[in-house]
């Protein structure tokens, strides 16, 4: 009887059974690098950053000198981490800046796209263990967004709806907090799902759209109304 071809399914038998051992491959360094780094990304953004290094290892199949071979520390592989999953997108920033465009479907199209980075288990995760555990980690990313993102979108809404640029500390301080109340909307999207496993609108760009319509009616007014006030009407508001 003749010997049935092999197919995807069956692989071709050998007689003397050479593929009964498993054959281990030596990596290139570059995808070793890669490959500890992607199952640190998921390992953190399971556990957080507990653990000894040696435990880390076993958690990434990998021997704890071979880990040290390509991270010398704990940091070293953390900040590798952190490099690997905080990417910015330089486009993002023209896209704030274009006035060819008007200012509610620009800030549309920033956030879904900004969404589509940020709204990911490990983004969201790993964000959240940091600032819990890894004091000051994340402060340059939030300086980032601060100067790339907070600042420039509201000197865009203040110049779309001929409003002046802040005066002062104060203003400043009122225009970051307005913003930070849209940014942390959508990223609470996020922490819905990836922190608390609740569900979640499929359609993020809609749901972006809504908000950013909510934002658009009322910052321009409460702009307007925070540029009338004094100090002496503000204190007489806390008596």
């Amino acid at each position: 009887m003749p010997r049935k071809a092999p197919t995807l399914d069956t692989p071709p038998k050998s007689d003397a059974h050479e593929n009964d051992k498993p054959v281990t491959r030596r990596l290139a360094p570059e995808v070793r690098e890669r490959q500890i780094v992607l199952k640190a990304v998921d390992h953190f953004a399971t556990h957080g950053f507990s653990g000894s290094t040696r435990e880390l290892a076993r958690q990434l199949g990998v021997t704890q000198p071979l880990l040290y071979r390509y991270f010398p520390s704990k940091e070293a592989l953390i900040d590798r981490v952190y490099e690997e999953v905080y990417q910015w997108d330089t486009s993002w920033e023209s896209v704030i800046k274009d006035r060819s465009v008007p200012i509610q479907q620009r800030m549309v199209s920033f956030y879904t796209s900004y969404s589509v980075v940020i709204l990911r288990r490990e983004w969201i995760r790993i964000f959240i263990f940091a600032g819990l555990t890894r004091e000051g980690i994340n402060s340059k990313y939030l300086a980032r967004l601060r100067e790339r993102v907070f600042l420039p979108v509201m000197a865009e809404i203040r110049s779309s709806y001929d409003l002046p640029a802040p005066t002062g500390p104060r203003q400043r301080e009122i225009d970051l907090e307005l913003i930070w109340s849209l940014h942390a909307s959508i990223f609470y999207l996020g922490v819905r799902k990836w922190i608390y496993g609740l569900p979640v609108s499929d359609d993020i760009e809609d749901h972006i759209a809504r908000q950013v319509d909510a934002f658009l009616n009322g910052v321009p007014a409460a702009l307007k109304h925070a540029s009338k006030e004094t100090p002496r009407s503000k204190a007489n508001s806390k008596v």
